[in-house]
C-alpha cells in the first residue's frame, strides 16, 4: 500500500492501493476497506483515485459521499 500524505494532518486514513476497477484504503483503526465500480460506482471510485493522489479530502469525501458504499471490509 501506499502512504496517504494526508496533508492537513487529521486524516482517517493511512494509506491507499489503486487497482483498474477498484481502490482499497486503509483507515487509522487498521480496517481495509475495498471499493470497487460495482459497489461504490465507476465516477465515486475515480473520485477517490483522485483525492488519495493528491493526499488532501479522502476521507471527508469516503464519510459525506460513499459511507457503506464498500465491497469488502479486512
Amino acid at each position: 500500500m501506499e502512504r496517504y500524505r494526508d496533508l492537513s494532518g487529521t486524516s482517517g486514513v493511512t494509506a491507499y492501493t489503486i487497482k483498474p476497477d477498484a481502490i482499497d484504503i486503509r483507515f487509522v483503526d487498521g480496517a481495509v476497506y475495498t471499493y470497487t465500480y460495482a459497489s461504490t460506482g465507476r465516477q465515486r471510485v475515480e473520485r477517490m483515485k483522485r483525492l488519495a493522489r493528491s493526499g488532501a479530502g479522502l476521507s471527508t469525501y469516503i464519510s459525506r459521499e460513499v459511507r457503506d458504499a464498500y465491497a469488502m471490509k479486512r
